[in-house]
């Protein structure tokens, strides 16, 4: 506990009783964690300074010990009051940056010789103890509480959004979940576009003719005759040639079917 000992000779003059001794021992606690002492009250005063000693007028009132710190680095600040109740002393302690507050009750009896103050070798009892119930009872949890929250400030820098990102009304593309490309290629050239609706049996690409036999999809057998009021000529519709319905597929040709009328000049025959 090096220091201790040159700090408590300093404070000794205005050391009377067990709770500052246990003050002393606690800002010496502070001070080894990265801070210098800055004054003793609430508020700023004039006489304000970084020192690792004991400020003046800091066991003035008894009832109520009250001193502020600041860290080395100057990002911290922290506000200690100490207040005596019976035998024991409650210790209260607020960072004022994340306005954490921590706090921890000691009985002074357990390690303060209050019959030898005049003696820093006899005056602290179980120091080691005491120094791990302040590390652990304030120093610890302040400082998990400051890591915890310069990492929520931290974040990733991200350009800022356009006014297409943002409008609410949007569409957002589609993107399917697959690496199967669609079965149909782009046209070798500009003029191609359009030229498979010119060849009616379906050697070029790009065109635009709905053509019920290459839909890909299970289908009947069509009728080229449906919707007009007679049958077609045999071989008037290639087979396989791309066309255009008449009319709704599944409809038959009105009239008779010329598949089923007699040949030229039956009636003759039995005239």
């Amino acid at each position: 506990m090096a220091g201790l000992e040159v700090l408590f000779a300093s404070a000794a003059p205005a050391m009377s009783c067990a709770q500052d001794a246990l003050v002393c021992f606690l800002h010496w606690e502070v001070v080894t964690h990265g801070y210098y002492g800055l004054g003793a009250g609430d508020q700023p005063g004039p006489s304000d300074k970084k020192s690792e000693l004991l400020p003046a007028g800091w066991s003035n009132n008894k009832d109520l010990y009250v001193l502020r710190y600041e860290s080395k680095d100057g990002s911290r600040k922290l506000l200690v009051k100490a207040v005596p109740v019976e035998n024991s002393m409650i210790i209260n302690v607020l960072e004022y940056g994340s306005q954490q507050v921590t706090d921890l009750t000691l009985n002074l009896d357990d390690f303060i010789s209050a019959e030898d103050l005049g003696d820093f070798h006899r005056t602290y009892k179980n120091s080691e103890e005491l120094r791990s119930r302040i590390i652990s009872g304030i120093i610890t949890p302040l400082h998990e509480q400051w890591d915890k929250a310069s990492e929520s400030s931290t974040h990733r820098e991200f350009p800022p959004a356009t006014a297409r990102e943002v409008d609410p009304l949007r569409i957002p593309p589609h993107h399917p979940h697959t690496s199967r490309q669609p079965p149909w290629s782009d046209p070798l050239g500009p003029f191609a576009v359009g030229g498979e609706d010119l060849d009616p049996f379906g050697f070029q690409r790009g065109g635009m003719i709905v053509d019920p036999l290459r839909s890909g999809f299970p289908r009947a057998l069509i009728d080229p005759s449906s919707g007009l009021p007679n049958r077609l000529p045999p071989g008037a519709v290639p087979p396989g040639a791309r066309f255009d319905p008449f009319g709704p597929i599944g409809t038959s040709p009105s009239g008779p079917n010329p598949d089923h009328l007699p040949p030229p000049g039956f009636d003759d025959m039995y005239l």
